[in-house]
């Protein structure tokens, strides 16, 4: 737990003060008591409450006044609440080594299963879209709230070469967050190194860029990582890069735009798939990328190695994304909860003490003739 103002927990010196002010009352009463011939009458006559009772509403007055000097000091809790998401973009990888049976029945097909099962699971309000990579990314299916075109859209998956793991993961960040207005063109096919196009294309300044070329936009203020709450993206992945935009890179675009990348290594050590004239080659995870790509992105990293491994992932991401744990200001709550101790206070001083009559603490007895 941590306080946004520390210093007023200095205001707890206050509560053994008052508790030892009640103290000193209660003694000081019992030292005035009159002495004359007719006190023990009195005190005989004297219907007092049991002594436990009078003690109650100042215990609860105590610990109400404890609760709001606590609230003082502005606590922040780390507290469940409903999640903010609304919007999930899944990026599978499609590509050959996805034909592995390591797990059974093979990769792609528990990948495909446990997927469609994952969107079940979602709470209805929550909209997916579906990217799959191989050398290439593209969208197989925008984003939409219809479970049955995304279960469609899974099922239309053909595995190709290659494993682009970065852009993947830039089309599923530019499916997610269309108003950033990502050049993709730009992203996923940066011009060379050496000179921006070239001698042959056309005269260049001395910044090296075209004379001719429109000067570059302003690019946006880079977001706090983790910050964005409308969505996230789920990448999964049996391999690692072998084209494309560096993941690293393309997780910090992501980072960038507040962008939690959620990273999934699908499949076992001993993955191999079948290549040509009867060779074979094993296929293996890099999970050092995906770790890195989650840590950029505030997200996490998770292992599965066979189907109920993959399963058991979706299922923890899909209660991740109905209730998630914030760092909340609970003031307000305290404040609320002293209010009503106190309220109580008042409501047993008022049935035990029966305010009003004469002596809110002792009733007189009819004296016998």
């Amino acid at each position: 737990m941590q306080f946004l103002q520390p210093l007023m927990l200095w205001s707890f010196v206050l509560l053994p003060l008052l508790a030892g002010v009640y103290v000193w009352l209660l003694r000081r009463k019992r030292q005035q008591v009159v002495s004359f011939s007719a006190v023990s009458w009195i005190v005989q006559n004297i219907e007092t409450p049991s002594a436990w009772r009078r003690h109650v509403p100042p215990a609860i007055l105590f610990v109400a006044m404890g609760l709001l000097l606590f609230a003082s000091a502005r606590p922040v809790a780390r507290v469940t609440l409903p999640a903010d998401y609304m919007t999930l973009v899944m990026a599978m990888d499609v590509s050959r080594s996805m034909l592995a049976e390591d797990v059974d029945p093979s990769r792609i097909k528990a990948a495909q299963k446990a997927a469609k099962d994952f969107l079940q699971d979602l709470p209805p309000n929550i909209r997916v879209g579906i990217v799959s990579f191989a050398a290439n990314a593209q969208v197989v299916q925008h984003v939409t709230p219809q479970r049955d075109e995304l279960v469609e859209a899974i099922d239309r998956f053909q595995l190709q070469r290659g494993t682009a793991t970065g852009s993947g993961l830039l089309m599923a960040l530019a499916t997610l967050r269309p108003e950033a207005k990502l050049d993709l063109e730009k992203l996923l096919f940066p011009p060379s190194p050496a000179g921006f196009g070239g001698a042959a294309g056309g005269g260049l300044n001395n910044g090296g860029r075209s004379l001719d070329a429109k000067p570059p936009e302003k690019e946006r203020a880079p977001e706090p990582p983790g910050s964005f709450k409308g969505g996230a993206i789920v990448l999964l992945t049996d391999g690692r890069r072998t084209s494309g935009p560096d993941p690293l890179w393309a997780a910090q675009k992501a980072a960038d735009l507040g962008v939690r990348v959620y990273t999934v290594g699908f499949g076992t050590p001993n993955g191999f798939i079948p290549g040509f004239e009867g060779s074979s080659f094993f296929t293996q995870v890099d999970e050092e990328s995906l770790k890195a790509v989650a840590k950029i992105t505030e997200a996490e990293y998770f292992k599965a190695g066979s189907a109920d491994d993959l399963k058991k992932v979706y299922q923890h991401l899909s209660n991740q994304f109905t209730l998630e744990k914030r760092d909340t200001e609970i003031t307000a709550l305290l404040s609320g909860a002293a209010l009503l101790m106190v309220m109580l206070a008042l409501v047993l001083s008022a049935l035990w003490f029966r305010l009003g009559d004469p002596g809110p603490m002792r009733t007189f007895r009819h004296a016998q003739p």
